[in-house]
């Protein structure tokens, strides 16, 4: 009896030992893909965009990195549509922040 248990305990153990090294492996793949799609990503930028638009937008990621991220993801589209066909400058840039932080803009009113 006591063998027994000993026995379902040691199955238990390599049981979860198996399902953590699965889930670690998982999470691991899934990083390794994240790292491969952002690297695809900055290599598209540095394409598209000059070294003063890359610096501004490197400097909007520190400040608002869901819109670096947006912009981003929407200059992708661009480019690989065939919309962007020569490097966008600085002045182009800011322009198109100022589009898209203007549609996702949340205005707060505080009502006395």
């Amino acid at each position: 009896m006591a063998e027994d248990i000993e026995e379902i305990r040691k199955r238990k153990l390599l049981e979860l030992q198996r399902k953590y090294l699965e889930q670690q492996r998982a999470r691991e793949e899934e990083a390794r893909q994240q790292a491969l799609i952002e690297a695809q990503i900055q290599a598209i930028l540095r394409k598209i965009l000059t070294p003063e638009a890359r610096e501004r937008l490197a400097r909007v990621k520190l400040v608002r990195p869901e819109l670096a991220r947006q912009v981003e993801l929407i200059l992708v589209q661009l480019y690989q549509t065939g919309q962007i066909r020569e490097p966008l400058t600085d002045a182009q840039l800011k322009r198109i922040l100022a589009q898209i932080e203007a549609r996702t803009r949340r205005e707060f009113r505080i009502k006395w």
